[in-house]
């Protein structure tokens, strides 16, 4: 189903309990007339999820790129030492996890800033890229986009659309003198959870297209003199899915699959530091 499809079957099932709480409301009244048969609002199970979800979309519809997300934690970090190798980790919700204790942790010791914002696609990310990118003065950016550009977390995009964006994002990075490591999209799998339920994961992520994607973000990054990050051969089994053992919902890394991919990170920010801004 459509981002647009599900968005709106949403909103009439809100707006359905809505008719089926006020004639329930009208039906206690006195009336002239027979009033029409009606349910409480009590039986719309679903009521204050569809409300909370509703809710969310409401803040995102004010704040689209969620600028407001780290504007707080941005106006309290202090500007970048001379000599500090600080770097920004840009993306969608495989980074913003990284930072979670159970996620094994984020490079302790190290000045790195994560900046990712879960469900987030890179129409997203341009229009943060100076507040949560630029204007941190890292030295290195790396950016993980694109999964959530296919599963059409904002609506259709086709592959050219997210290469463009992706263009976009490390051509502002070198504009204002900031290396730019590119990272491969991540493999994905479909995965039972801990309920036994299979969370199908390739239908909205379609392994070929991000494949495809891929091939494109290491020919641009070697083409244009920027690193690229390649997460694939090391997270995906062999037949090319997300390895089962490093992630617990088939799309997210779990503290091993970070493990597996810190080291990775580490080696392409040294690799950055070399080249010249």
């Amino acid at each position: 189903m459509e981002w647009g499809e599900r968005k709106v079957k949403r909103m009439l099932g809100l707006v359905a309990c809505m008719q089926l709480s006020a004639a329930g409301v009208w039906a206690q009244q006195p009336a002239t007339r027979a009033p029409t048969e009606a349910r409480p609002a009590s039986d719309c199970a679903q009521l204050p999820e569809m409300q909370k979800q509703l809710d969310g979309d409401a803040r995102r519809l004010k704040d689209w790129a969620e600028l407001d997300h780290y504007r707080a934690a941005n106006a309290a970090l202090a500007p970048a030492a001379k000599d500090e190798a600080r770097v920004v980790f840009m993306g969608d919700s495989i980074t913003d996890m990284w930072q979670l204790p159970k996620s094994g942790g984020f490079f302790p010791g190290k000045p790195y800033v994560d900046r990712g914002i879960g469900g987030q696609t890179t129409p997203q990310m341009i229009l943060r890229f100076r507040a949560d990118v630029i204007a941190l003065q890292p030295k290195v950016v790396v950016i993980l986009a694109g999964t959530n550009d296919i599963a059409g977390n904002t609506g259709p995009m086709t592959l050219q659309e997210t290469e463009g964006n992706l263009a976009t994002m490390a051509e502002l990075a070198r504009l204002h003198g900031i290396r730019v490591v590119l990272s491969s999209v991540m493999p994905v799998n479909d995965v039972a959870n801990a309920d036994g339920n299979l969370i199908v994961q390739t239908e909205r992520r379609p392994p070929e297209k991000i494949l495809a994607l891929n091939e494109w973000i290491k020919k641009y990054a070697v083409d244009n003199g920027y690193v690229y990050l390649d997460y694939f051969p090391a997270t995906a089994d062999e037949k090319g899915y997300l390895k089962s053992e490093i992630t617990n919902d088939g799309l997210h890394p779990n503290a091993q699959g970070y493990a597996v991919m810190g080291p990775l990170a580490e080696k392409a920010i040294q690799e950055a530091l070399k080249k010249k801004p």
